[in-house]
C-alpha cells in the first residue's frame, strides 16, 4: 500500500499490508504511527514483530505496556489490545500475523504461547526486522517460505511449548466466545450470553470482564472487525462485509475498521491486490 490511508488524520501515519498468495494464514504489516490510536481489537493469529524506532504504548491482558526501540512484540491470538504512540515522533514497527495452524505446519510443533507481550533483545529485534524486510521484498515462493521458517525459529526461543495448563481452552467462557463468533450479525443480549455461560447476567458480565479484560460487547466488536478483515481479503464488497458482520452499514464498517487497523476497507483490499 502506497501513500497515507484516508483514515489517518496525520500525514506522518502510514500502514502497509502484504499477504503472499501461496501461503495462506500469513500477513505482513509495517507502519509508522504518530497520531492514530488503535481502538481495542483482536487478531485471530499470532502478532509477532519488532519496534524499529519510537515507543508504543498498548493495553494487553488488562495491563499497560511500553515497547521501546529494538524490542520484540509477542502477541497471542484473540487477545484484545490497543496501540498508540508514547513518543512525539510516533513509532515504527514491522509485524507478521500468522495463524496458529500455519505456525504448527511450518515449525512442526503445536501449542506455541507467549507469556510476555514485550521482550527487550536488541540483537534479536534487529535480526527479525531484517528478516521481515526481506520477506517484503522477496517474490519467489520458495525463498519466502525459507525466510518465514527462519523468522519463526527466531521467535521459537520465546514461546512456551506446550502452552502451560490449557486453562483458557477449558474455561467456562469458551462456549461464550464460540457463541459470539457464530452470531456476529445478530443483536446478542447479555441474557443470552449468561445462559450460555450458566451464570446470572451481571455475574457473568463481571466474571467475563475479569477474565478477558474487556466487556462482551468489546469482544463482539473485535470479532466482527476481525471477521470483516478476513472477508475483505477474499474480495467481498465492503457493503456485503458490513451486513455479514453485524455492522450498521458500510460507513460504520469504514469508521470501525480504520480505528482498529489504521486503514480503510477499500485501501486494505487494494493493498492485498498489489
Amino acid at each position: 500500500m502506497q501513500g497515507v490511508p484516508l483514515s489517518f488524520d496525520n500525514s506522518a501515519d502510514t500502514a502497509e499490508f502484504r499477504c503472499p498468495a501461496h501461503r495462506p494464514g500469513v500477513e505482513l504489516y509495517r507502519a509508522h504511527i504518530v497520531r492514530h490510536a488503535f481502538e481495542p481489537h483482536v487478531h485471530e493469529s499470532f502478532g509477532l514483530g519488532a519496534i524499529e524506532s519510537g515507543v508504543e504504548r498498548f493495553r494487553y491482558r488488562g495491563a499497560e505496556h511500553l515497547a521501546p526501540p529494538d524490542s520484540l512484540i509477542l502477541m497471542n491470538p484473540d487477545e484484545l489490545h490497543t496501540g498508540c504512540a508514547e513518543t512525539d515522533g510516533g513509532w515504527r514497527y514491522r509485524m507478521v500475523y500468522i495463524d496458529q495452524a500455519a505456525v504448527a505446519e511450518i515449525v512442526g510443533e503445536s501449542g506455541w504461547w507467549f507469556g510476555d507481550a514485550v521482550h527487550a533483545d536488541a540483537a534479536a529485534a534487529r535480526h527479525i526486522m531484517a528478516l521481515l524486510d526481506a520477506l517484503w521484498q522477496v517474490r519467489e515462493p520458495l525463498a519466502f517460505d525459507s525466510l518465514l521458517f527462519g523468522l519463526l525459529k527466531e521467535f521459537r526461543r520465546h514461546a512456551r511449548v506446550p502452552r502451560v495448563a490449557h486453562a483458557e481452552a477449558l474455561s467456562r467462557f469458551e462456549p461464550v466466545i464460540d457463541y459470539l463468533r457464530a452470531h456476529l450479525a445478530e443483536r446478542v443480549t447479555l441474557n443470552q450470553l449468561a445462559i450460555v455461560a450458566g451464570l446470572s447476567p451481571f455475574h457473568f458480565l463481571r466474571q467475563f470482564q475479569a477474565r478477558h479484560h474487556a466487556t462482551p460487547q468489546q469482544m463482539l466488536m473485535a470479532f466482527r472487525l476481525s471477521a470483516a478483515k478476513r472477508l475483505l481479503a477474499t474480495g467481498t464488497a465492503p457493503a456485503q462485509v458490513a451486513a455479514a458482520t453485524g455492522l450498521a452499514d458500510q460507513a460504520h464498517l469504514t469508521r470501525a475498521f480504520a480505528r482498529r487497523y489504521g486503514t480503510t476497507p477499500a485501501r486494505y483490499q487494494r493493498a492485498l491486490q498489489q
